[in-house]
């Protein structure tokens, strides 16, 4: 039983403890009925974090958007779904005649009515990479909490923890992080500053916050402050999550941690699984560099070969498999797919290759629709990557067959080409390796591989 006294929520200059939370969250349901379709522009804030939980917890479903959100992806997205409410900043054009207002956000009521929606359905979120596309990812209330148990135990996360955020909130990954230190009885430390600016390390040495979260390009700015030098005597663990760290990473942060006493754990997860499928155990984090490690609680993976048959022998590369109780729903790209209902059945074709070690670690080595064919070879696009990160090269790869187009961030053209050409054994003009002064990334650091196209 959570306590109603202890701090849930820190936001600058505020405090909620679990019970005004509670309070909180079920007065702004109030303001809409059971059921009812509602967009939200959330950040990480006190009242878009309280909306949320007022929105689950009373069956109200929400689509959780960037409050940055393009306007033509909020145009789009609003003509194909059609909500009855949004819930905005006060200062956003569309909080026109707010119903209700509180904490510097305005609920408006835009259409008389819900579209149908099915029955276990509670919470929608973007698919990753798809800015401008109508296309949701379906989840249930079922598999929000199922996905937030496993997480509290494999992290062991504790009433006392306290964890600050660094990502955007309508991000699968801040979401957990939310979820599951809510569900601990924890603190989150809502913050909105980047890594980058001091106000953020003032905030987290001022409350104490023992944990933290971050994708790979989290890491690699962390590298460039200098984390091995940094003093945060309050840190219990890090999580990194939200794509490949790639090997050098990796192996850095686990040795700054061991020598700080931190635990660091690598995770795996796809918004289509809630949010995680695996973590690597803190025990492992060096023996097994570059691994995704196994199955959250509750989950299993399998591999499956091209014929569709179960890989059940070590080292052999297969479409990576997940079944449990967070398998979400489907997906939608219509508001008559609103009504659907569980389509997937707790199995998950998570599209990402990868192969399994002795011990039954799990390794990512590509992604199903990341290969190109270059002169009759079959190259992976996300093996390139991690072969020029590992010479520190900080690169993305794309393209098409017979035609591979290398964007990278440091180093000379040349250079990398020589270390593909060595790699690969491919005829250097197989690779055309373009210099860009940054590699565009979306809010949440994942490489924008749509932009790139755009580019050659």
């Amino acid at each position: 039983m959570r306590d109603k006294d202890a701090v849930a929520l820190v936001s600058i200059g505020e405090e909620l403890t679990y019970g005004a939370l509670e309070e909180l969250a079920a007065g702004y349901a109030s303001q809409m009925h059971r059921r009812a379709l509602v967009f939200m522009k959330v950040a990480n804030n006190i009242p878009s974090v309280a909306f949320y939980i007022g929105c689950l917890n009373h069956d109200i479903v929400p689509l959780m958007l960037n409050v940055d959100i393009a306007k033509t992806s909020w145009e789009l997205l609003y003509e194909v779904y059609k909500p009855e409410y949004i819930w905005v900043p006060v200062e956003d054009e569309l909080c026109v005649n707010p119903v209700f207002a509180d904490r510097g956000y305005g609920l408006v009521r835009v259409a008389d009515g819900s579209p149908t929606l099915g029955e276990d359905l509670g919470l929608l979120l973007s698919t990753s990479g798809s800015t401008g596309s109508p296309k949701l990812v379906r989840q249930s209330r079922a598999n929000v909490l199922a996905n937030a148990e496993s997480i509290v135990e494999y992290l062991d996360i504790k009433p006392g923890d306290r964890a600050i955020t660094t990502l955007p909130f309508g991000y699968t990954y801040d979401i957990s992080i939310v979820n599951s230190h809510l569900l601990a009885g924890a603190t989150v430390i809502l913050n909105e500053y980047p890594l980058m600016d001091r106000r953020f390390w003032d905030l987290f040495k001022e409350r104490g916050a023992t944990t933290f979260g971050g994708v790979p390009y989290t890491y690699q700015m962390l590298d460039k402050l200098g984390f091995d030098r940094m003093n945060l005597p309050s840190l219990r663990y890090i999580t990194q999550a939200g794509g490949r760290l790639g090997e050098t990473l990796h192996r850095k942060f686990g040795e700054i941690c061991v020598a700080k006493g931190i635990d660091f754990i690598p995770m795996y997860g796809q918004t289509e699984a809630t949010a995680r499928m695996s973590y690597l155990p803190k025990e492992k984090t060096l023996e097994k560099i570059g691994s995704i490690g196994v199955a959250i609680p509750g989950g299993r993976f399998s591999l499956l070969a091209a014929d569709d048959s179960v890989i059940e022998e070590a080292g052999v590369d297969g479409e990576l498999i997940y079944e449990g109780a967070n398998v979400t729903l489907g997906y939608a790209v219509c508001v008559e797919d609103l009504a659907k209902g569980d389509e997937r059945g707790g199995v998950l074709h998570t599209g990402d290759v990868a192969r399994r070690d002795e011990d039954g670690f799990y390794y990512i080595t590509g992604r199903l629709n990341r290969f190109l064919k270059v002169y009759g070879n079959r190259v992976g696009l996300d093996e390139l990557e991690s072969i020029l990160s590992r010479s520190g090269v900080v690169a993305a790869a794309t393209g098409d067959d017979d035609h591979v187009v290398v964007f990278v961030e440091t180093g000379e053209i040349e250079g990398a080409k020589t270390i593909l050409t060595k790699a690969t054994g491919l005829n250097h003009v197989a690779f055309d390796v373009r210099l860009i002064d940054s590699i565009p990334r979306s809010t949440a650091g994942k490489i924008q591989y749509s932009e790139l196209k755009k580019l050659i």
